[in-house]
């Protein structure tokens, strides 16, 4: 287990309170507990918003449950949940020295809205924070009534904590598309704001989304199947006032700095014009590269462990750029507005994060190690350029690119009976790691994504670390 010391400089760097970082270090673990168990790897798949932090975008809003379908209706009764979670927390344990007290345990079954069988777990756990009084917990949510449209997909669940296993960690997860039809059929049936920020935001990375088409027969089916309109911006239209007042208190403690709840609502034309058909999205270029200089996109904390200077204001930069506000930054003792849009080496070996400064509109270079500050501000922007600030193949495989659960080793599906996973080698079959830091990829004959130092593709020296998974070759 990591200590106190690291939860809270991953805090610092995050702009978040040290418990939502704790509970997240906990999640990753509890996930890898949950995969490594023999039953429950092949017939639970991982969905919702902590689906998407942890398993599809590392720079995103925190979530603090866990929502799976499942496809075998006995894992909802309370005596088998009991059964397997004691061996899920005595595997964490052995793993990690997380403790997920087994005698505090809860799990109640009960009939859900649509008259399906449902059931609500409390896991409790104990990690790096001390506290006094009863402990925290994490909220499962779990259904059996699911149409899943797609066949669920396997990602590298993003952990970017020391003690990340060897083999990385692994979930089975609803496919992108479906998640992505998942959020606008809940926003149209819930019109709650955290999926009004999902959509927005699943949106705005054009990098991963999906086409539009793919998306809508998914979503059609999934509103087909719960008997409901498929949304559309009209029908959304007079939940604006619920939409707006509960903005602040059910997203705030998850977000370092709260958007604008106007930059989000703006946003619901263009997207509904898009996955109708009607309209293609906006989309910018990116900014023109000064000669021998490269876009670089290291993972979460990557830069701040190798002790890089000016490293620690990173996150929230990422954030700001992944939100589209702008962030008054401390540089040379002065503060400057300016609207992030990308990291960059530097022949030199310099990291300079590019950006619009304000209100003048003009690009310009701010040297990482020269940053004294990062506030990110409520003021929003309109992006000028590509975003390209996101860790590169953000958790997993890119959309598209997914690993077949028959390519995972160790693990057989269509009926067969499930094999616990090892970490021998799989003969015929090759896992290419993309490192976070220059995006070189390199071949491997095991899953591991740790990468050692090695030649940039620019000619600098990294010192690498952990890669993502990007592919897999028979």
């Amino acid at each position: 287990m990591i200590d106190r010391a690291e939860i809270l400089a991953a805090s610092t760097d995050l702009g978040l309170e040290p418990r939502v970082v704790e509970k997240d270090y906990v999640l990753g673990w509890l996930l890898a507990g949950i995969y490594a168990h023999e039953a429950l790897a092949p017939a639970w798949v991982f969905k919702g918003g902590t689906c998407l932090k942890k398993c599809f975008f590392e720079t995103y809003r925190f979530s603090e449950d866990l929502d799976f379908t499942l496809t075998e209706e006995a894992h909802l009764e309370e005596r088998f949940l009991r059964g397997a979670f004691a061996d899920v927390a005595a595997w964490v344990y052995d793993e990690s020295g997380i403790e997920l007290p087994a005698d505090q345990m809860r799990f109640k079954v009960y009939r859900n809205k649509r008259g399906g069988l449902s059931t609500e777990g409390s896991i409790y756990y104990s990690g790096p924070l001390p506290r006094a009084g009863s402990l925290p917990r994490i909220k499962l949510d779990l259904t059996v009534d699911e149409l899943l449209v797609l066949a669920p997909v396997e990602r590298v669940v993003g952990h970017p904590y020391s003690d990340v296993p060897a083999g990385g960690i692994v979930a089975r997860s609803y496919a992108y598309e479906e998640i992505f039809a998942e959020k606008v059929r809940a926003l149209g049936e819930r019109t709650r704001p955290r999926d009004l920020y999902d959509v927005v935001n699943l949106f705005r990375h054009g990098e991963f989304r999906p086409a539009a088409a793919g998306v809508l027969d998914v979503l059609r089916k999934k509103c087909g199947f719960k008997k409901i309109e498929v949304p559309t911006f009209a029908s959304l239209v007079s939940a604006t006032p619920e939409l707006t007042a509960d903005w602040a208190q059910m997203l705030g403690h998850q977000l370092p700095v709260l958007p604008p709840f106007e930059a989000f609502w703006n946003a619901l034309p263009e997207f509904f014009g898009w996955l109708e058909g009607r309209v293609a999205p906006r989309g910018v270029a990116r900014e023109p590269l000064q000669t021998g200089n490269v876009v670089i996109r290291p993972a979460i904390g990557f830069l701040r462990r190798q002790g890089v200077p000016g490293s620690a204001f990173l996150e929230g930069v990422r954030f700001a750029a992944s939100n589209h506000l702008c962030v008054d930054l401390g540089y040379d003792g002065s503060v400057r507005r300016i609207e992030p849009y990308s990291l960059q080496r530097t022949l030199k070996g310099d990291i300079l994060l590019r950006a619009v400064s304000l209100p003048t509109g003009e690009p310009r270079s701010y040297r990482l190690d020269r940053i004294q500050s990062a506030r990110v501000t409520e003021q929003s922007f309109v992006p000028r350029f590509a975003i390209e600030l996101t860790p590169d193949d953000s958790v997993g495989a890119l959309p598209g690119r997914h690993l077949s659960l028959a390519s995972r080793p160790g693990l057989m599906v269509g009926g067969s009976p499930p094999v616990r996973r090892t970490s021998g080698p799989t003969a015929g079959l090759t896992y290419v790691y993309q490192c976070g830091a220059c995006g070189k990829k390199f071949p491997h004959k095991n899953p591991n994504p740790r990468i050692g130092p090695h030649k940039a593709p620019g000619g600098w020296a990294c010192s690498g670390r952990s890669g993502s998974l990007t592919d897999t070759r028979a």
